[in-house]
């Protein structure tokens, strides 16, 4: 947001989005505000004006939309009402005006601009439009006519949001206009402009100016990004799948069991050293995965089970960002977004959670304020589960079809909404508008992507490993304490009575701590009916998250907010349990 000092001008307090009717004022202004918008009647009159605000904390900017107008001598009782809030945005100190102009029709509206220049107000002029401009062959030269009229013009696409980050940028630019009639002739003089400023040429739209409509239009946008990601989420698990089964886990059960058993032998093959760095051998052999030692399933967790996906997801994830299709799903879902409280950037994180919670926590960091991170964060430790995790749900319930897996995960999807609405009007805090740039579409440059990949993938090693290796020494601690199973003693009772399920799925939510998938696994020799699969699959998913994702959640929540994660996870994850136990 913009601050002091750059053009030496009191700082802004207040946005008069100024300009003809039907130029797309009102999309710049939910661009600026997001949905928190307050419709308001001027003083004396019926007259609706849209007032919101930009930023957050000191940078906090009033923005107020007023009714659209051809002309700043009324004739009309919205007119008039333009030109009020006008004349006192002249006289108050720190009040700009942003003149939205559409681009296709530069003719008609400058003659509203000319005449704000004559008001003497600070001001930034907007070239909304400018994808229609170009696609219609009309061509404007705005750094010519920024030079010509002396205030800051910028080209935008408010639909898209093109644009609307260099407008943020460059607010506290905004300028007195410089330019002055040499006749009373506004027409004569525009024309002037307009030889200097713009060019007519004929020509069609290009293929992929017509694909980048497709996709960023809603009706023809969300179905294909629903083909998307369908496609997007086979390729992950193909490459997810491919690394696992060809590469990470013959590595492990070839080359490191060996040396693990070995080890395993120097120490004794028990006791709590041995329990610690090796875990519990399973019929006199080492399972990775239900082991449970550092060096065992500490290792085979983030390594073999984690990092083949997070490969997958962050080449994708590459591939969509380079391509510029990133962007155009972040507008597409923003205002969706908006209703748990969070923009349309967050669609990242919970992209990235579907194949595995522990990139998609770490995503979170590109959101902007601590209070979008820690719901971003619980949303997708309650309701989105792992990749993993779905194939072993795909797997329970497949057989089922749509009577089993439809209530799975169209639960999920309510609770997501539901929870980040409640969250949303109960987590004190802003969640800032979503300001990003549209690319063209390109093909991504192999090179780049696979440094993108590899850089993100060093991260991921340097900041989650060490803490998943310290998750698994704790619950290592706790197990040999004897904590973890007295836990699971009090929570037998909860388990049979509100949710229906036998005492034999008490252990598979005490292993699902350790590993979402196993513990759904664990499921399927207990002859669980249909109804008790469902609730099972739907408590594992939301009652708390694996230790892998634990362990990320407490580094980039902290204390506090993890143990504030952790009480809405698990209050939720029973009560919705319990209700379909109920409706079932």
């Amino acid at each position: 947001m913009a601050q002091n000092g750059k053009s030496g001008g009191p700082p802004i307090q207040k946005i008069l989005l100024i300009g003809n009717p039907n130029v797309g004022k009102s999309v710049i202004f939910s661009r600026l505000t997001g949905v928190n918008v307050i419709a308001s009647n001027y003083p004396g009159t019926t007259i609706d004006f849209s007032r919101g605000y930009t930023g957050h904390g000191e940078n906090r900017i009033e923005v107020i939309d007023v009714p659209g107008t051809y002309s700043l001598e009324p004739v009309s009782p919205a007119e008039k009402v333009v030109v009020e809030l006008l004349n006192r945005a002249v006289e108050e100190r720190g009040s700009i005006v942003i003149n939205v102009i559409d681009a296709t029709n530069l003719e008609r509206n400058l003659n509203l601009t000319l005449r704000l220049i004559k008001k003497d107000v600070p001001m930034i002029i907007v070239l909304n439009l400018w994808d229609e401009a170009k696609h219609t062959g009309i061509t404007i030269d705005a750094e010519k006519l920024e030079e010509i009229l002396g205030a800051p013009v910028i080209p935008t696409v408010a639909v898209t949001g093109e644009g609307i980050k260099q407008l943020v940028d460059r607010l506290q630019e905004a300028k007195r206009g410089t330019y002055r009639f040499a006749g009373e002739e506004p027409w004569q003089e525009i024309g002037k402009i307009l030889d200097q400023t713009q060019t007519l040429t004929h020509r069609h739209h290009t293929f992929m100016e017509r694909v980048g409509d497709l996709t960023i239009h809603p009706w023809t946008g969300i179905p294909l990004a629903i083909l998307i990601m369908y496609a997007v989420f086979q390729v992950i698990r193909l490459i997810g799948e491919g690394l696992i089964g060809y590469l990470f886990e013959p590595i492990f059960e070839i080359l490191w069991r060996p040396a693990m058993m070995a080890l395993s032998r120097l120490l004794g093959s028990a006791g709590t050293l041995h329990d610690i760095l090796i875990g519990q051998l399973i019929d006199g052999r080492i399972d990775f995965g239900q082991s449970f030692g550092i060096l065992t399933t500490g290792l085979f967790v983030p390594f073999a089970a984690v990092l083949p996906y997070i490969i997958a997801f962050y080449f994708v994830l590459s591939f969509l960002e380079d391509s510029g299709y990133l962007p155009r799903l972040a507008v597409l879902v923003d205002k969706f977004l908006h209703v748990i409280g969070l923009h349309g950037m967050a669609i990242i994180p919970m992209f990235l959670a579907c194949g595995c919670n522990v990139p998609g926590v770490l995503a979170t960091r590109i959101l902007e304020t601590r209070r979008e991170r820690f719901l971003a964060a619980t949303l997708m430790s309650i309701s989105i589960p792992c990749m993993a995790q779905t194939a072993m749900i795909f797997g329970l319930l497949g057989p089922y079809g749509s009577r089993g897996l439809f209530p799975v995960f169209i639960t999920l999807f309510i609770v997501w909404v539901a929870a980040g609405v409640l969250m949303r009007n109960l987590v004190r805090g802003e969640s800032p508008e979503i300001f990003t740039e549209i690319p063209a579409y390109r093909f991504p440059h192999m090179r780049v992507m696979l440094k993108k990949v590899w850089m993100r993938v060093r991260w991921f090693l340097k900041e989650a490993v060490p803490f998943v290796l310290a998750g698994v020494f704790i619950v290592n601690l706790l197990y040999t304490a004897g904590v973890i199973p007295f836990l699971g003693r009090l929570a037998a009772p909860v388990v049979t009575r509100l949710l229906g399920l036998p005492l034999d799925a008490v252990g598979a939510l005490i292993i699902g701590f350790l590993r979402k998938d196993l513990a759904v696994g664990m499921l399927a020799p207990l002859d669980l009916s249909m109804k008790q699969l469902i609730i099972a699959s739907v408590v594992l998913t939301m009652y708390f998250p694996c230790v892998a994702t634990f362990a990320v959640l407490l580094k980039e929540l902290g204390v506090r907010d993890m143990i504030k994660a952790a009480i809405i996870m698990i209050a939720s994850a029973f009560l919705v349990g319990a209700l379909l136990n109920l409706i079932l």
